[in-house]
């Protein structure tokens, strides 16, 4: 399977396995096998980054948590807490979605509900950065 090079600045190191023609990535917070998708294929770089290159702990890190948002569930990729209170929200897209205003909204719609001051919206080759200052998004440039 070829991964495509994701824009972080640091090389983690991951465990992938194949079953027949499935490839699977270890995901350390869930401590299970995840079948590697070009989202997952994100996702696990954002884990990586948030545990090995900033030292936060794997507990403080969610994923894939359920959010009810106008009725309707949705699924939240990541959540960065601190001391159980949502801090950064990463919304993950595969590498050939485009990001787009759209794609922003999506994810600042999840974080009305949740509430964190940060948002990080990524499909590994491109990252907006986004703080919330109770009124309006403040966009910033920020190095994977």
């Amino acid at each position: 399977m070829q991964l495509p090079k994701l824009n972080f600045e640091d090389h983690f190191d991951f465990q992938i396995k194949r079953d027949k023609d499935k490839f699977f990535i270890y995901d350390l917070v869930r401590r299970t096998w995840l079948l590697l998708t070009p989202e997952e294929w994100v996702r696990q770089h954002w884990v990586h980054f948030f545990h090995l290159k900033q030292g936060r702990n794997l507990s403080s890190l969610i994923l894939e948590k359920k959010l009810l948002l106008n009725g309707t569930t949705k699924r939240i990729d990541l959540i960065v807490t601190e001391k159980t209170v949502p801090t950064i929200l990463v919304e993950c897209k595969a590498p050939h979605i485009k990001i787009t205003e759209k794609t922003f909204e999506q994810t600042a719609r999840y974080n009305s509900v949740l509430g964190a001051r940060e948002i990080i919206l990524s499909n590994g080759l491109h990252h907006i950065y986004a703080k919330f200052n109770g009124e309006h998004y403040s966009f910033l440039p920020f190095e994977a």
